[in-house]
Parts: structure tokens; sequence; C-alpha cells
């Protein structure tokens, strides 16, 4: 006889998919608050914050559109 575990939370592939959406829309914004808080003299590291931004936006989007997708 197998006991249930009236405790246990069950992790979903939403709950999984609507975490990763809220921390690629969170690192957006670090990265684009990085890359105004940089010296104008690091143009370099600047433009990796801004590229690491717009990547994550890219992610987000996706993530986005899968969670919109999953709730049909």
């Amino acid at each position: 006889m197998k006991f249930l575990n009236e405790n246990e939370i069950n992790i979903t592939t939403y709950d999984r998919l609507l975490r990763a959406w809220e921390n690629s829309m969170e690192l957006v914004r670090d990265y684009e608050m990085y890359s105004k808080r940089i010296d104008e003299n690091e143009q370099d590291v600047i433009e990796v914050f801004k590229e690491f931004a717009e990547d994550e936006g890219i992610h987000a989007s996706k993530l986005r559109d899968m969670l919109l997708d999953y709730k049909k």
C-alpha cells in the first residue's frame, strides 16, 4: 500500500515556466540597470550588459508565449 503525503507540494510545468519567465524579466531589468551605471569610458562593459538584456528579453518573450499557449 502506498501512503500519500498530504503535505507534498506538486510543482507543475506551468509553475516552472512562470518562475523562469519572472526570472528572465528580472534579469532584463538588472542588465539594463547595470548598463546605465557603468562609467562611459567602459563602453565594452556597457555593450555586454545591453546585449545580455536583449538576449534575456528574447528568452522572456519565448517563455511568455509558452505560458500563454500552456493555458489554452
